[in-house]
């Protein structure tokens, strides 16, 4: 212990109004005995510690004693009587807004550190917002007016709660609405392209703006919009959605109409005028004529036949035009490029006459014809019908396509109405003009089959010349439904001319005429009444046909196939059958089954009661003669006769 120190240590605690914590800490001895000659300004509890410094230093310890704030305290040091501090309370209370949960309202930026935002609105306490709420104006700075939303007045330390981020949502919304029912322009910006437009910031609410609402003008590349900032009509709103349409394109149209009431009004049919030409689309062009468009028809923009208007002008080019037509009701302008030159017609050839040979390009083919366009401008019709003098008429499409080269003969010229047809076949010799002499009628021809009808088969004999020949004049035995059951279409088929009508362009042919004709042998050797051998080929709703030696066929009715046993014959039986009718001039042959054993049926039943009317007789003559004995056997005898009748 003798190198043991002892020394007296001062604490001193210093007690302050509104403070609830009082800290006693542990000081040296030397800075304790300095403090000891510094005078204490508040009331200073003294506590006298000996401790007992020993070689060794022990660590020494911070102790905190955490005493409860006591308002009972403070109001008994308060130096304001309770009256005094009830007027001050009310002229402080006057000086503080009404502030209420949820209320947007403006505040002002008291202080801006990199991670809060100090906002004073003029409330008891001020709002601190995180930085990230303002990151889109790197601007801000004290003094500035922001809006907020009072999200809670204290919260559980007591502090002022506010949004800068929800009020801008809400305000935003307010003034979208506002926006849309006074028809107030907006400033935007637009952010991204997006799918049918793009999205637009308009305070702070993503937008939408359709591509059809950027601009009067067709749009040609959408990405040059992207970041540009623009003015803008709120054309709709649907809260629900949180959807928000806008235009741009309806400021222009608003400025617009201004000037197309009075460019209209000062419009004159055939009037001139410089455009630029705005968009082309496959059926005309649209040209800006400085506020208003007009349109160029496809087929206004040439005396000629073009494929698309491309071919005529570009984009962007000026060019003149001719008012055509307008409306002023509906502000429409019709206008045209080629009424500026004359038209070909009138620089057509003079010395031009019908008969004459001619030379141009297939421009347009349809099914009745082409379009030959002689020069340009000037187009004259070569229907099918003169292509070949063939009367088989076939598509245009077989003859020629777009683009071919033509050589044919003026038929009609009418320089009137530009009306112009031609011929090619009246190049070549009509194959009709020796028509007898080289088809005479009875010579005998091998012909290609071209199609068939209902009624026929119609056959090319050369090129020009076509025949028919009749579904009736196919064979002299068969009854032919259709020519398809007969031929075929492209093969060669056997004919003879039957006659030639020179002036309606007909030739009759035909096929079993190559043969003599068989029914004149038929009625000799069919008779009616006889019975020949026969074979049902097919049954029908009326009857059946039945083919008769040598392949003749004959029908027989539906009552006519029955047999002995009461059942009907079927195809492919071969039975006896009576000819009822036969007509060499109509060809037909009507046959029976059934009234061959109806026949003999009823033969045999005549031939049994003449019998038995004999016997009878013979009887009653002898009755006369026979006793009463007699009597009673002839006339069991007559019992078993008639039994036997």
């Amino acid at each position: 212990m003798s190198e043991a120190k002892k020394a007296k240590t001062t604490k001193k605690v210093v007690k302050k109004p509104r403070i609830n914590k009082v800290a006693t800490v542990e000081t040296p001895v030397k800075e304790q005995i300095k403090a000891t000659e510094t005078p204490v300004i508040d009331s200073v509890i003294e506590t006298t510690i000996i401790e007992e410094v020993k070689e060794e230093k022990v660590p020494e310890q911070i102790v905190e004693e955490v005493v409860p704030f006591d308002w009972e305290t403070i109001s008994q040091n308060d130096n304001y009587t309770k009256i005094e501090r009830s007027d001050l309370e009310k002229e402080y209370s006057i000086t503080l807004p009404d502030v209420i949960d949820k209320q947007v309202i403006d505040g002002v930026v008291v202080m801006v550190t990199d991670r809060e935002v100090v906002i004073d609105i003029n409330f008891k306490s001020d709002g601190v917002i995180s930085f990230n709420e303002f990151k889109y104006n790197p601007e801000l700075k004290a003094g500035d007016i922001v809006e907020v939303l009072v999200e809670k007045q204290e919260d559980k330390n007591g502090q002022l709660v506010l949004s800068h981020k929800r009020a801008r949502v809400l305000r935003a919304w307010e003034k979208v609405n506002v926006a849309l029912e006074t028809g107030e322009v907006v400033n935007g910006q637009i952010k991204s392209r997006t799918k049918g437009g793009m999205i637009v910031d308009v305070f702070g609410i993503e937008c939408f703006l359709p591509g059809s609402q950027i601009d009067v003008k067709p749009i040609r590349d959408y990405d040059e919009y992207v970041g540009k900032k623009m003015e803008f009509k709120v054309v709709k709103v649907n809260e629900s959605f949180r959807n928000v349409v806008v235009s741009h394109k309806a400021l222009i149209e608003a400025d617009l109409a201004v000037q197309t009431k009075e460019i209209m009004s000062k419009l004159e049919k055939g009037q001139v005028l410089e455009g630029t030409v705005k968009n082309i689309t496959s059926y005309g062009v649209f040209v800006d004529l400085g506020g208003i468009d007009g349109l160029i028809h496809i087929t206004d923009l040439s005396w000629g036949r073009i494929s698309h208007p491309d071919e005529i002008v570009s984009l962007d080019e000026t060019i003149n035009v001719v008012i055509l037509d307008f409306d002023e009701g509906k502000s429409r302008i019709q206008l045209g490029l080629k009424q500026l030159g004359a038209h070909p017609w009138e620089n057509l050839d003079e010395t031009i006459k019908v008969s004459d040979e001619v030379e141009g390009k297939v421009v347009v083919v349809a099914d009745y014809g082409v379009f030959v366009e002689l020069q340009t401008g000037v187009e004259a019709l070569l229907h099918v019908s003169e292509m070949s003098w063939s009367t088989h008429l076939r598509s245009a499409n077989d003859f020629y396509k777009k683009g071919d080269s033509v050589k044919a003969q003026i038929l009609t010229l009418d320089k009137e109405n530009r009306k112009m047809s031609l011929g090619v076949k009246q190049m070549t010799p009509d194959p009709w003009v020796d028509i007898e002499a080289n088809f005479p009628v009875g010579s005998k021809h091998s012909v290609k089959v071209r199609n068939f009808t209902n009624f026929g088969i119609f056959v090319e004999l050369v090129e020009g010349v076509d025949g028919l020949v009749h579904i009736s004049d196919l064979s002299w035995t068969k009854k032919i439904k259709h020519p398809a059951e007969f031929t075929q279409v492209d093969t060669q088929l056997e004919v003879v001319v039957l006659d030639i009508d020179k002036s309606n362009r007909k030739i009759s042919l035909g096929h079993k005429q190559l043969e003599k004709n068989p029914w004149e042998i038929y009625a000799k050797q069919f008779v009616e009444g006889k019975d020949y051998e026969g074979t049902i080929t097919e049954v029908l709703d009326k009857g059946a046909l039945v083919i008769l030696g040598e392949g003749i066929e004959a029908f027989a009715p539906k009552s006519h196939i029955e047999k002995g046993d009461g059942s009907a014959a079927g195809v492919g039986e071969t039975l006896q059958f009576r000819i009822l009718e036969f007509s060499k001039e109509n060809k037909k042959i009507l046959v029976s089954h059934t009234a061959i054993f109806k026949q003999e049926t009823g033969t045999k039943k005549n031939k049994s009661v003449t019998s038995t009317k004999k016997v009878i007789k013979k009887l009653e003559k002898e009755k006369r003669r026979s006793t009463l004995g007699d009597l009673d056997q002839l006339s069991d005898l007559k019992k078993n006769l008639e039994k036997g009748k």
